[in-house]
């Protein structure tokens, strides 16, 4: 669960640039595509300066915010003295306008966890509201699960030190000993009965399943049914389709989503989740549209042909391509306008809720938006982390670059929530209760508009906490130092190939 994904879309076929080695992974671009001429962009045999030269030169053709960057010779990326650093200068050009949080440069470690392997603990921690260090969740067969790790252990001491924050200093270790590379890490947890804990955890591989908890619950004559949902990688579709299936077993009539810690993922396994959401009635109609760069419609992204795959052409002949044989128009025909197509048995939904939070993002605001317009929609807990962008892994060397290369919008045509989706009952994130306890506030708020058509009155805890006198501002700061979530919206459908 450490940082490693943001709003990802990846392709299959082509676009997993890592995601799984095999003749249609692209390959490595080794060298510095010259796409302008230039002056500063001389031969050199300089490893980090031909990755840097990449970074620039795929974004100046594939980079969402594109139109107007400056040519080579003005940025210079070879003056950088990291990847990180040219990623940064990028986001700061005029043409962002600010809006770009989302690029980063992986080792592959995103690509493992979006096929649904992961080589962590398996947990992930906040600060509750009384400003207590608390267990924020946990994949069941992972290294912290096996050892018996649950949502709402308050962590007591982290590799030997207290987690009460006094300095900075207090959240670097944290950072350090539960996002870092240990091969271990030591904890004292304390327990809802009150009992103490010392566990030692190992780090190690597994299979994540990214449905944390399920359950139906009876609200007066209703059945509704609550899915805790916290990655969208692309294995998890049969899992979704045997948790749906139980729904409609059950009859459920109205569904609750828990996505607050859901970063996003695969979008192929957003456009299943919708389907298996979404009314029959909206078979056939236009679900989303997925708008690249212009530079990349126009099939002018050239220097998309050094990322080079085998596969099957409209012929049925497999050979090699790359990635400027895709079409990037936004129409049905080039396979960027999705249509609900309704998956599995459970139809007739009423209302769906969503629970979220500010690490909500990229796939997860995909599936919300994309039923917006179809169907009763609310939203509780945070106003999410806005990342209506998405893009496909470039290989470059031994790295892949993710940069925004599109925008997506709704069958309504809105997505435009850089600033995250707003709810419609703001509450503050209960770490105190496990998944499923009907008392946990976000849930309690769900079943009882599902009773009572109505969310309840209370304040949203955004002053002081009553036990620790420290605001929730700096509470909410604190998280966002150790939220390592991946955030992003990865393509992962195949593509039309122009011929």
């Amino acid at each position: 669960m450490n940082k490693s994904i943001v709003f990802l879309m990846i392709g299959v076929s082509g676009f997993l640039a890592s995601c799984k080695k095999n003749s249609a992974e692209p390959d490595a671009d080794n060298s510095t595509p010259v796409a302008e001429k230039n002056t500063l962009q001389t031969p050199t045999a300089n490893r980090d300066y031909l990755t840097r030269d990449s970074i620039f030169l795929y974004a100046k053709q594939t980079y969402l915010w594109n139109v107007g960057m400056p040519d080579y010779d003005t940025f210079n990326p070879r003056k950088y003295s990291s990847d990180n650093q040219v990623l940064a200068a990028l986001a700061a050009l005029p043409s962002t306008g600010g809006k770009d949080k989302y690029s980063f440069i992986d080792d592959g470690t995103v690509a493992g966890q979006l096929g649904g392997v992961s080589g962590d603990y398996g947990f992930s921690a906040n600060y509750d509201a009384s400003n207590l260090l608390r267990v924020k969740s946990v994949y069941a067969t992972s290294p912290a699960g096996l050892a018996g790790l649950r949502r709402g252990y308050q962590i007591t001491r982290v590799n030997g030190r207290t987690t009460l924050r006094t300095s900075q200093s207090d959240i670097d270790n944290l950072n350090d000993g539960i996002f870092g590379s240990n091969p271990s890490i030591s904890l004292t947890v304390v327990r809802p009965d009150g009992t103490s804990q010392d566990l030692v955890i190992n780090r190690g591989s597994y299979n994540i399943n990214p449905i944390l908890y399920s359950n139906t619950y009876t609200v007066g004559a209703k059945k509704v049914g609550y899915i805790v949902f916290n990655s969208f990688t692309t294995n998890s579709v049969p899992l979704l389709d045997a948790a749906f299936s139980k729904f409609s077993t059950d009859g459920v009539t109205e569904l609750i989503v828990d996505l607050r810690y859901n970063g996003g993922g695969s979008v192929a396994t957003a456009e299943a989740f919708t389907n298996l959401i979404a009314p029959s009635s909206q078979s056939g109609k236009v679900m989303y549209t997925t708008y690249w760069t212009k530079t990349m419609q126009d099939a002018q992204a050239t220097i998309l042909q050094n990322q080079k795959f085998y596969a099957k052409g409209n012929d049925g002949v497999t050979r090699l391509y790359s990635f400027f044989d895709y079409s990037y128009k936004p129409t049905a025909a080039a396979g960027n306008q999705e249509v609900f197509a309704k998956r599995g048995s459970l139809n007739g939904l009423t209302r769906v809720y969503f629970l979220v939070a500010g690490g909500t993002a990229s796939a997860s605001e995909l599936l919300i938006n994309n039923l917006k317009p179809v169907m009763d929609v609310k939203l509780i807990g945070r106003k999410t982390y806005g990342k209506p962008v998405g893009f496909f892994s470039i290989r470059i060397d031994k790295k892949d670059l993710y940069i925004p290369q599109f925008q997506t919008k709704n069958q309504a045509d809105f997505g435009d929530y850089f600033d995250g989706l707003t709810v419609d009952k703001d509450v503050v994130d209960d770490l105190t209760k496990d998944f499923g306890d009907t008392s946990e506030k976000l849930l309690a708020q769900a079943l009882n508009y599902s009773a009572t058509g109505a969310f309840t009155s209370y304040l949203k805890d955004n002053a002081l906490s009553s036990t620790s006198g420290v605001s929730r501002q700096v509470i909410d700061s604190n998280n966002e130092q150790l939220d390592h979530e991946f955030k992003g919206m990865i393509e992962t459908r195949k593509l039309k190939l122009k011929q």
